[in-house]
Parts: structure tokens; C-alpha cells; sequence
């Protein structure tokens, strides 16, 4: 089950944040340092799979952006490392070519796309028209 989604830059500055299992905000913040620390002083060459307390990391660099999933021990690291890629790939149809600056301004659309991809901490979603399919309804909405 995945625990918690977090997508941060280079300077450890969380942009987005998408838990699934309840955490206290006090615990949050804390939460958020020490993974974001664990991972951004791993080096290149080594794994991108982490042990980490009670539950394993899987997180992936785009970039300036850091994608962080928190995934209890019993998930298939792979299959999280390939969401992950596939949640960028969606992103970048949908803004092409994702930033930082279109995650920042973009907040709520970003949501949408991680909600459809993932429910309740299981993956629902991965084909990339039916993910995009309720943002481009919104959009024609807007335009009309």
C-alpha cells in the first residue's frame, strides 16, 4: 500500500504532499525533513530503494524534482518506480513539459492527476487519456 506521495526540489522544499494513511501534522513536517534528507544525499549510482523506519522509499529524480513514495514493506518497489515515471509522463502531456513553477501554480490540477492514479493508496489508473480525461472535461468547461 502506497503511504504517501511527495514531490520535492533540490533544496528540500516539499511542492506537493498526498498522504494515505493518517499522519499527524505536528509529524508531518518532521516526516517530510528526514525522508527528503534520506534521499537527497544518496548518490547517482545507488539504488533508488530505501529502507527506511517501517516502511521502504522509492523515489525517482526529474530534474530539480524529487518524486518520494512511501510504500509499506510488502509493495513491489518496481511497479511504484514505473507509477512514478508514468505520473511524470502525464504530467508532462498534460503542461507539456513540466516545471517546478507549472507544480507550484498548478497545485490543484496536479491533485486531480495523482487522484485519478491513485486511490486510497492503491493504484487505480495508469493509462494516460482516461487519467487526463476529467482535467480536459474541466478545461472545456472553462473555455466554453
Amino acid at each position: 500500500m502506497i503511504r504517501f506521495v511527495l514531490m520535492v526540489n533540490r533544496q528540500g522544499q516539499t511542492r506537493l504532499s498526498r498522504y494515505y494513511t493518517p499522519v499527524d501534522l505536528n509529524r508531518r513536517a518532521a516526516l517530510e525533513a528526514d525522508v527528503v534528507r534520506c534521499c537527497l544525499n544518496r548518490k547517482k549510482d545507488q539504488c533508488s530503494f530505501v529502507e527506511y523506519q517501517d516502511f521502504k522509499l522509492v523515489y525517482r529524480q526529474y530534474a530539480a524534482l524529487y518524486i518520494v513514495v512511501g510504500v509499506s514493506d510488502g509493495e513491489n518497489e518496481l511497479s511504484i518506480y514505473e507509477l512514478v515515471h508514468n505520473f511524470v509522463e502525464v504530467l508532462d502531456k498534460y503542461f507539456s513539459r513540466v516545471s517546478e513553477l507549472d507544480i507550484m501554480f498548478n497545485l490543484d490540477r496536479v491533485h486531480i492527476i495523482l487522484d485519478e492514479m491513485i486511490q486510497n493508496g492503491h493504484i487505480v489508473e495508469t493509462n494516460k487519456n482516461r487519467i487526463l480525461a476529467p482535467l480536459s472535461a474541466i478545461d472545456k468547461m472553462a473555455d466554453g
